[in-house]
Order: structure tokens, then sequence, then C-alpha cells
């Protein structure tokens, strides 16, 4: 059904381009029209888990994420006001065969932009899309520079304020989480070991793992306030507004966050997942289908699992049917994940009694059954699209 289809892709980030080598491989020719004016360093680190790595390994790119990230071996939980342990997730024990994957965002962005390239896709870059319109013949789609391209088929990977999200369901104000987060990356100190460690506290929570090779440390640092801020992945922060959330965080996570000289910092808001997916020779997939509370890690694994469902869908189907096969396959799963994301977000920032009792939930769970607790989301991580 692909053999031959011109397909236009919006953003070449990891939803456009996974989408991109995907459909080139099962024969369609595929543009992705990018804004920027390269393909870079953007970004920080990410946590690829075993149902996205599946679709990597099933885009031929299993070698080059192995290749360019390092393999998680446990996740700790910690109290982040005394340093205690609260969990430890053994991931090397618990799923030997199904690695979580630690990778800094450009890394993973390079390695699907070769993947892409090499299958044939054409991506263009300084493409800034103005006007996205559906009509009865074919999508449109008008760029800053005023250039009216007809699309065949038209598939939105352009995020959060995604064109093509809002031609097919109109514009939704989100939802202010009151959480904002900072995201830095730090030249290492030393031999890091390959752990996601998350010191909690009430209100607040700092995650921080290694990246390439254990030569930089991840941070990403959040809080709860009723000061609105603005979404975006570009601002940068007072560092002592970040210090000062964090003063009472144990001496280690201190001295991190004093070494931070220009934080990033965006505001969390929760958006609805998108009613329609799809519709007139186009589809949405990722963040602009979808997006996500960063509190399970899976923005990046659900962008994978949707593009490999997509291309699918539409190989073995005629177009308007694949592209209403690939919601159908994919909205309960995303609404779980996204509910689960938000519970997380409220367990990390428990207070007084409640935080107490969590805790030491936590703690003899880890004692008296721990593979118990990672299996909670098994159906998360056992998940294989490419089954099949």
């Amino acid at each position: 059904m692909l053999d031959g289809r011109n397909v236009t892709v919006l953003g070449a980030g990891i939803a456009g381009l996974a989408v991109a080598r995907a459909l080139a491989l099962r024969g369609a020719r595929v543009t992705v029209l990018e804004q920027a004016p390269e393909i870079g360093e953007v970004g920080a680190g990410l946590q690829i888990s075993p149902n996205g790595a599946r679709v990597m390994a099933a885009l031929g790119l299993g070698e080059a994420l192995a290749a360019n990230s390092m393999r998680a071996e446990a996740v700790d939980m910690l109290d982040g006001e005394t340093g205690g342990r609260v969990v430890r997730l053994d991931l090397a024990r618990g799923r030997p065969d199904d690695p979580f994957r630690l990778v800094h965002r450009a890394d993973l962005i390079a390695c699907l932009a070769d993947g892409a390239r090499d299958a044939g896709v054409t991506i263009r870059l300084l493409q800034k899309i103005e006007r996205v319109e559906l009509g009865a013949h074919r999508p449109r789609v008008t760029t800053a520079q005023g250039a009216e391209i007809d699309c065949d088929l038209l598939i939105g990977a352009d995020g959060l304020h995604s064109k093509l999200r809002a031609a097919l369901n109109g514009t939704v104000a989100p939802f202010f989480t009151h959480q904002v987060a900072w995201r830095a990356t730090l030249p290492a100190e030393g031999d890091i070991p390959p752990v996601a460690r998350v010191y909690l506290g009430p209100g607040r929570h700092v995650v921080t793992y290694p990246l390439r090779g254990g030569r930089l440390r991840n941070i990403v640092a959040v809080e709860e306030r009723g000061k609105w801020a603005e979404e975006s992945w570009s601002l940068t922060d007072d560092p002592l507004a970040l210090r000062i959330a964090f003063q009472d965080f144990v001496p280690e996570v201190r001295g991190w966050l004093d070494r931070i000289e220009r934080p990033n910092l965006w505001g969390l808001f929760r958006h609805p997942v998108a009613p329609i997916w799809h519709g007139q020779g186009a589809a949405i997939l990722g963040d602009a289908a979808h997006p996500t509370l960063p509190f399970l890690a899976q923005g990046a694994n659900m962008a994978l699992e949707d593009a490999w469902v997509l291309a699918r869908c539409l190989a073995t189907h005629e177009p308007a049917a694949g592209l209403a096969a690939y919601q159908a396959a994919r909205e309960a799963r995303v609404r779980r994940i996204v509910e689960a994301a938000n519970t997380n977000a409220r367990n990390y920032h428990l207070s007084g009694l409640k935080r107490d009792i969590a805790h030491a939930g936590l703690r003899l769970a880890g004692r008296l059954a721990p593979g118990r607790l990672l299996g909670r989301f098994d159906w998360l991580y056992s998940h294989d699209v490419t089954a099949g």
C-alpha cells in the first residue's frame, strides 16, 4: 500500500524521524520538513525503556542505539532531605534481556536522522510551517517563506504546538500543573554508575543519571509552585532560584545544582489526548497526539511505538482505513500511560504523614518482594508493538 506513495512529515524530532524511516523502509517516498536550521545538540537526557528499544531494533537501529547509550542497571529512589534509600529497582536483574537505555536526546536524534537518510528520506531544514489546511482534496501546508506544498499524505510530528493537531481538533488551552522543571547537563565529576537516582522531597524532586559513557551528568529538578511558567524548552532561569528551591536537600544534590550556571526552565502543562488523530489524508503522532508529563519517562517511547504502528497500518490498509486502524490500535494504551505519569507526579511530591506511610510501604516491599514493584509495570515495558 505504501510502495511509491509520497508522504510529507512535519518535524524532525524523534516521532518524525522514526516514522519517516519506518515508512521509507516500506517503500514510501518521504520528505521531512523541519523548522530548525540544523539537527543538532538540542535537549538533554532520555530513557529508552524496553518497549521503545524493541522499535529501534525493528527499525534496524538497535546496534546504533546500544553504541550511543548506556544500559541502566537500576533506579534508586532516595529521600532528598536525608539521603536515605527508599527503594531500589534492579533493572538488570528484573529484566536481563530487556535493557533500559540512558541516551542524550541529540544522540538519539542523530541515530534516527542517519537511519532516515539511509532509507532514502529527504530532510528539508528551515521549513517553518505557518498554516495547515485540510480540504476536500489534499492537505496543504504553507511555510513562513510563503511556499504552498500540497501533500498526498501528511503526518504531523510537530510536537506540543502542532499545527496539524489544531487543524484536526481546534485549539484547547492546556492545564498548568503548578509544577516547573529545570534541565541541565554537567561534565561528570568522576565515574558515575549507570543508575537513575530520584531524590524525593515534599513538593519537589531531582532526577539524575549519566550520559555518553558517564562523561555527562543529566539533571532534571521539579518543583511545585503557584506561579505560571511558559511552556517552552528554551527558557533559561536564574540558577539562584534553582538552588533556593532545593536548599534543604542533601549536600550531594546541592553540589550539583551549585555547578549549574544556565538552567533551562519549563512549565509542566497537562494536555488532553487529542480526540481526533487523523482525517482528510493527515494524521498526528507523538506529542502532537498525546503529550505526557515526564514522570514515567515515556514520551520518546510512545513516539517510537506510534511510528511503528502508523507505518504498519498504512502498509496493510488503504489510507483512510489505515489511519483509523492506527488510532484504534494506539489510543487506549497511550491514555493509560499518560494517566500513569500523572499519578507518578502526585506520588513523587507527597508530604507529611502520607509521605511517611508511602515511603515505609516502599521500603517494606523492596525488602520482601523487590521484583513485584517493577512487575507492576509489565503492561508497559513488556508490550511489543513490533510483534506479529
